[in-house]
C-alpha cells in the first residue's frame, strides 16, 4: 500500500515536471523567435553542392586547402615524423601557458623575421591566423589612440571584414587589384594610401593576395613602404602563406621584414595552416613589434590578459609540431623541401592551365593565371561564366571567378582549360 502511494505521488510529481518543462520550453523557444536565419557560407556551399553531383568529371576550385595531385588532402610527412617522436616523449597535456609555448613564440617571431628580434618583439600563440587577427583586432580596439578604422585592400580575404567589424572597427577600403588587367593597381593603391588620414591602420597581405594572388613587386613595396612612413600609417601584415607562395620563406616574407628594417613598429599574424597543412590544428602566431623591450613586455602583458577569457591557452598538440620542426634542424630542412614541392606543384598547375587555354586558341590573354601567385587565382570570369561552367561542366568556384588552384591536377587541368575555353569564346 505504502508502495502504491509512493509510486502514485511520484507519477504525479513527474507528471507535474513534464508539463512544467514543456511551459518552459515553450517560453524558451519564443526568445529566439525574432532571429532570422543566417545565410550559408560561399565556400562550404559550394563544396557542399559539389559533394552532391554526380558528374565523374566534377572539379571542387572553391576550397582554400591544398590537395595533392590526385585531390586528396595532404599531411606533410615531416609533420607525421614530428608527431611521432612527440608521442614517444610520452608528455603530458597540461595547459599551455596563456601566450603559448615559449618556444613556439620563439621560433615562430625568428621565421617571420629570419632573425631574433632582441627583446623588440610581443609574440603569443593563437588559434590559427583568424586567431591572430582576432586578438589583434581586439588589442587594437582597446589601446588604438586614432579613429577606429581599418583601411583593407579591395578586395581582402572576406573573413577580414567581420573581424575587425566585429572587434569594433568601421572598415574602409584602398585600391588594390584592377579588374582590367587581373592585376595590381599600384597606381591606384599609392594614391589612396596617400590621401588616408595620418595614423591610420592599414591592412597589408604579406604574399600571396588572397583572393586575388596579385602581389606588389618588392620595388613597388618600398613605395608603399615610403609612403606609409610619410602618412605616419600603423601596417597590420597578415602572413598566412609563408613559404607556401613562392617555396623560399623569405622571399615571401621580404615585403614586411622590409617594413621592419626600415624600423617601423608593425603587427604581423602568421598561420601554419597552408605551410605546414595543419589545418585543423589551429595553430598560429600574433606578433607586435615594439619599439623597446620594456614595450614589448607590456604588450604581452595585454595581450595575455585579452586571451585569459576569449579560450585561456592555445592547444598543444599543434603547437608542439611547429616548434619540433623549427627548431630540429633534420625536420626543418625536410621541410623547407616539402613545402617547395608544395608552392612548385601550385606553380605547375597555373603554368599548365594557361598553356591549355593557349593551345586550345583562346583569344584571350591569360598572362594573368602564371602572374599571380599562391593558392588563389582571380581568373577575370564573369558571373555568368562561372554560372555556366558550373552547371554545365560541373567545375565549382566562388560567383567572383576566384579559383583555388589547388584543386587543379594533372588529371583534371585539360578538362578545365576546355571549359573555360568554351564559357569564353
Amino acid at each position: 500500500m505504502i508502495g502504491f502511494k509512493f509510486g502514485r505521488c511520484l507519477k504525479s510529481r513527474l507528471s507535474s515536471i513534464s508539463g512544467f518543462s514543456c511551459v518552459v520550453n515553450r517560453a524558451s523557444s519564443s526568445w529566439w523567435s525574432h532571429i532570422e536565419m543566417g545565410p550559408p557560407d560561399a565556400i562550404l556551399g559550394i563544396t557542399e553542392a559539389y559533394k552532391k553531383d554526380p558528374n565523374p568529371k566534377k572539379v571542387n576550385l572553391g576550397a582554400g586547402a591544398y590537395r595533392d595531385n590526385q585531390g586528396k588532402p595532404y599531411v606533410l610527412p615531416v609533420v607525421k615524423k614530428a608527431e611521432s617522436m612527440i608521442v614517444s616523449e610520452n608528455l603530458d597535456k597540461e595547459y599551455a601557458p596563456i601566450a603559448g609555448m615559449p618556444a613556439f613564440a620563439k621560433a615562430s617571431a625568428q621565421l617571420a623575421f629570419g632573425k631574433d628580434m632582441n627583446g623588440l618583439n610581443a609574440t603569443v600563440q593563437t588559434i590559427s591566423g583568424t586567431g591572430a587577427l582576432r586578438i589583434g583586432a581586439a588589442f587594437l580596439a582597446k589601446f588604438w589612440p586614432g579613429e577606429k578604422v581599418v583601411y583593407m585592400p579591395n578586395p581582402t580575404w572576406g573573413n577580414h571584414i567581420p573581424i575587425f567589424r566585429d572587434s569594433g572597427f568601421d572598415m574602409k577600403t584602398y585600391r588594390y587589384y584592377d579588374a582590367g588587367t587581373c592585376g595590381f593597381d599600384f597606381n591606384g593603391c599609392l594614391e589612396d594610401l596617400n590621401n588616408l588620414p595620418k595614423k591610420s591602420i592599414v591592412l597589408l597581405h604579406v604574399c600571396a593576395h588572397n583572393p586575388t594572388g596579385v602581389d606588389p613587386k618588392m620595388e613597388q613595396w618600398k613605395e608603399i613602404c615610403e609612403v606609409v612612413k610619410k602618412r605616419e600609417l600603423y601596417p597590420f601584415f597578415d602572413m598566412a602563406y609563408q613559404g607556401f607562395a613562392s617555396g623560399d620563406i623569405d622571399k615571401d616574407a621580404s615585403s614586411m621584414r622590409y617594413f621592419v628594417d626600415q624600423g617601423l613598429s608593425v603587427f604581423v599574424t602568421q598561420s601554419y595552416a597552408k605551410n605546414m597543412g595543419l589545418y585543423g590544428e589551429r595553430i598560429g602566431a600574433l606578433t607586435v613589434v615594439c619599439q623597446s623591450p620594456e614595450g614589448a613586455k607590456t604588450v604581452e602583458s595585454q595581450l595575455k590578459i585579452l586571451i585569459r577569457p576569449m579560450y585561456s591557452s592555445p592547444p598543444i598538440h599543434g603547437g608542439r609540431i611547429v616548434t619540433s620542426i623549427l627548431n630540429n634542424e633534420e625536420l626543418r630542412a625536410q621541410w623547407l623541401v616539402e613545402l617547395k614541392g608544395m608552392a612548385d606543384r601550385i606553380i605547375s598547375m597555373r603554368e599548365q592551365l594557361r598553356s591549355n587555354l593557349e593551345k586550345l586558341g583562346s583569344k584571350h590573354d591569360w598572362s594573368h593565371i602564371t602572374d599571380q601567385i599562391g593558392m588563389f587565382c582571380f581568373t577575370g570570369l564573369k558571373p555568368d561564366q562561372v554560372e555556366r561552367l558550373t552547371n554545365e561542366f560541373s567545375i565549382y568556384l566562388t560567383k567572383d571567378g576566384r579559383m583555388s588552384v589547388a584543386g587543379v591536377s594533372s588529371t583534371n587541368v585539360e578538362y578545365l582549360a576546355e571549359c573555360v575555353h568554351e564559357v569564353t569564346k
